[in-house]
């Protein structure tokens, strides 16, 4: 295959390679990956579509400012190696980001590509270097670790922003502790997303990763209940404080109580983290429900209706209170999910969970709504149709509409400054209100993205390094009011 010299026009003629995908029939009652990965050839044809322009706008587009023609130039070579090293060198998780980055308002929403036609697959290309990584001997990630610097950080949450922090406080040369309330490591990773998007396997082997560069990690310590950060700061230099956001908001209608109703996390953790419902020997329980009814629109509720499909229910819905084209969900989890027989029922509002004698969920009473004007979102504004009621019946009901900050941490440090949703707010450097202490990911900027959250550990771990070798140049900066 011809790899090299390759003028524009000849770049511009290939064609934007498919992924493979696992047949939707067979998918849709089993928790395989979905998305099967690029073959060599395949990587190679899609990354000779990159023109390498010297604008180079997809890296302003990626949180962790990965040096995304560099790799793909590596690849479009055959040197995978050197493309592996390039991603993990600017990326503590590169195979999880290749699965579950919204490349496509992020890198490849800036690709010249996409102007006129389709941009480079940049995330099937990260996917592809980074597993290459996974089973073949690689260039080491970092050449060498300076030497220990004798400060000692702590970590609190074990996910995307946490384990990125640590990464890189690592091979900085200062000691890094991670403390996770649960008891595995990963976070949202591994609790929030599905097996079918997200093998553990990968976790496993990106966190593995990390404890090789010297990262500790205590799990089933919780932060705000079994020590504060009070009793951290006397023992460690400085604190990153990345505990995500798992408090789920309420729907605020009648009937939330019932037996059947869960929120997203508690029905993701019982099955993702806890194995519920996929043996047959699983101690934790899960309700499957024949008709599923999950309430949202964005990934998180095409995981929980995907996730219920394949406990068994023959009918799996989806109810979102605005137009398929407002959804934040990923287009391709969407895709995915109606290959797999989903229903997504637009337009459409709960507005009481029905419940039977005994207690148990039957069903959910809907109002049909129609588009108005742009909210402060930007998105148009559903207005209820009057006298459009209906039902649709239901033995399980999941509420994804979003979380917020879970209290017990913030509230045990009453000295730490809040924004008005509970989050912690930051200045521009990831610094909170207490000397020493910084924070990102959700429990700053609210319920956001895997690579967000990564940015926020990349940019606050630069931060700290600065404050723990120098004088504090980034605690000047004001605090940031609403970053929700």
């Amino acid at each position: 295959m011809k790899t090299k010299g390759l003028t524009t026009k000849e770049r511009l003629a290939i064609r934007r390679v498919k992924m493979p995908e696992l047949d939707a029939g067979q998918r849709n009652r089993n928790f395989q990956e979905v998305n099967l990965g690029l073959t060599e050839n395949q990587a190679i044809l899609e990354a000779q579509r990159c023109v390498q322009c010297k604008s180079k706008p997809c890296v302003g587009g990626c949180p962790v400012q990965i040096e995304i023609p560099q790799f793909i130039n590596a690849i479009a070579e055959g040197d995978f190696s050197t493309a592996a090293f390039i991603l993990q060198r600017d990326n503590a998780l590169p195979a999880v980001c290749g699965r579950v980055c919204p490349q496509e308002i992020q890198c490849e929403a800036h690709c010249v590509l996409g102007q006129k036609g389709e941009p480079v697959a940049i995330g099937y290309l990260e996917r592809f270097a980074a597993d290459w990584a996974l089973f073949h001997d690689s260039k080491p990630t970092v050449k060498e670790i300076p030497s220990l610097s004798k400060k000692n950080v702590a970590i609190i949450g074990c996910g995307p922003a946490g384990l990125t922090a640590a990464a890189e406080l690592a091979v900085k040369g200062h000691a890094v502790t991670i403390f996770e309330a649960l008891h595995d490591t990963g976070g949202v990773l591994r609790y929030g997303i599905p097996e079918f998007r997200l093998p553990k396997s990968i976790i496993d082997i990106e966190v593995s990763r990390l404890v090789n560069l010297g990262v500790v990690i205590e799990c089933n310590v919780v932060v705000g209940k079994t020590v504060t950060i009070s009793m951290l700061r006397e023992e460690f230099d400085a604190i990153f404080v990345a505990n995500g956001a798992g408090l789920p908001i309420l729907l605020a209608i009648p009937g939330e109580n019932l037996k059947g109703v869960y929120s997203a996390n508690e029905y993701l953790t019982r099955v993702n983290l806890m194995g519920a419902g996929q043996s047959s020997d699983c101690a934790t329980p899960i309700i499957r429900g024949n008709h599923v009814v999950v309430i949202g629109g964005g990934n998180t509720a095409m995981d929980c209706v995907r996730v219920a499909r394949r406990l068994g229910a023959d009918r799996a819905m989806l109810v979102y209170r605005r137009s398929e084209a407002e959804m934040p969900a990923r287009i391709e989890e969407i895709k995915h999910a109606k290959e797999e027989g989903i229903e997504v029922i637009i337009l459409t509002s709960p507005i009481e969970v029905l419940g039977d004698e005994n207690g148990w969920t039957k069903g959910l009473r809907c109002q049909k709504m129609k588009l108005g004007e742009p909210d402060t979102s930007g998105r148009r504004k559903p207005v209820p149709i009057e006298g459009e009621i209906f039902d649709l019946d239901a033995d399980v009901v999941i509420n994804a509409v979003g979380t917020g900050a879970n209290p017990l941490l913030t509230a045990s440090e009453p000295e730490l400054k809040l924004n008005k949703w509970k989050n912690i707010e930051v200045n521009g450097c990831g610094a909170t209100s207490l000397d020493g202490v910084f924070a990102g990911g959700d429990i700053v900027r609210g319920g956001a993205t895997v690579i967000l959250a990564m940015g926020d550990g990349k940019q606050a771990a630069s931060a700290m390094h600065d404050f723990l070798m120098n004088p504090r140049p980034c605690l000047s900066s004001p605090l940031s009011s609403d970053t929700q």
